[in-house]
């Protein structure tokens, strides 16, 4: 079975660490995109060491890296600038932390289709998270689906860093649903790239991070599409609940659906 991830709370603890045990399941960590936690240097040092002090093996764990009106891709210098200095604080945390990777949006113009505009987004991704995983050699980088209307954009950055094994795409399986395109298509073309994935369930409207089994997206078509086009990824049950992550986690191994054991037909 692939890696599976949760969301730590870290107001519980010990609970946390028990859903881990129980499902051998590595962390996600969701404190440090704040802007105001970013601005906070004693905050972020804070939080840090909390995490370090957990018996808790961080080796597999990802960061959810800054995305909060990141475009590195612009032509506004000022903006590209502070862009650049907010994904560089996230690939330092998750350094200090010694975590496996981290995940970044992608921060396209949502249905913005200017050929000019699409190349300089793939030239300047490229050249940039090239770089910086040249800067942080233990750490891998995945960079997500979120306002993207199709795959095709995504898919053409991956493959241009096809050749370097720390980057990879994390597919938002719910983000996906709510374009109106089938997942289907998006795991297709997506999946030579995948390496970590984010799944939670949605009215296939708006992404509301709901339980999974609760919504209206087909999941066991999500499970077919995971084993016909043989993706091997990590995936992180995106919800901060405890209870909703465990009730999801039940679903999934209930119903034998990826990344859990299939049910024997």
């Amino acid at each position: 079975m692939e890696q599976l991830h949760i969301i730590p709370d870290k107001n519980r603890m010990e609970e946390t660490l028990e859903l881990a045990q129980q499902y051998h399941a590595a962390f996600e960590y969701n404190d440090f995109f704040n802007p105001k936690v970013l601005d906070d240097g004693g905050k972020i040092d804070e939080l840090v060491s909390f995490y370090c002090k957990q018996p808790h093996d961080r080796s597999h764990d990802t960061l959810h890296g800054a995305f909060l009106d990141i475009t590195i891709h612009s032509e506004d210098s000022l903006i590209r600038k502070a862009s650049e200095h907010r994904i560089r604080q996230s690939m330092e945390i998750a350094r200090d932390l010694e975590l496996r990777g981290v995940v970044f949006h992608t921060g396209r113009l949502y249905g913005f289709r200017d050929e000019k505009y699409l190349n300089n987004w793939v030239d300047v991704n490229e050249a940039f998270f090239g770089g910086l995983l040249q800067e942080y050699p233990k750490q891998q980088i995945f960079v997500e689906n979120m306002f993207d209307e199709a795959p095709d954009i995504l898919a053409r950055l991956a493959n241009r860093l096809e050749k370097e094994p720390r980057f990879g795409v994390c597919l938002d399986y719910a983000h996906a649903a709510v374009t109106g395109i089938a997942g289907g298509q998006w795991v297709e073309t997506l999946a030579p790239y995948i390496r970590h994935m984010h799944i939670n369930d949605n009215d296939r409207v708006n992404d509301l991070h709901q339980e999974i089994g609760t919504g209206q997206i087909d999941w066991n078509a999500f499970d077919r599409e995971m084993r016909r086009f043989s993706v091997r990824a990590s995936v992180l049950i995106e919800m901060k609940n405890l209870e909703r992550q465990r009730r999801s986690l039940e679903y999934l191994k209930k119903n034998g659906l990826y990344p859990f054991t299939r049910k024997a037909d």
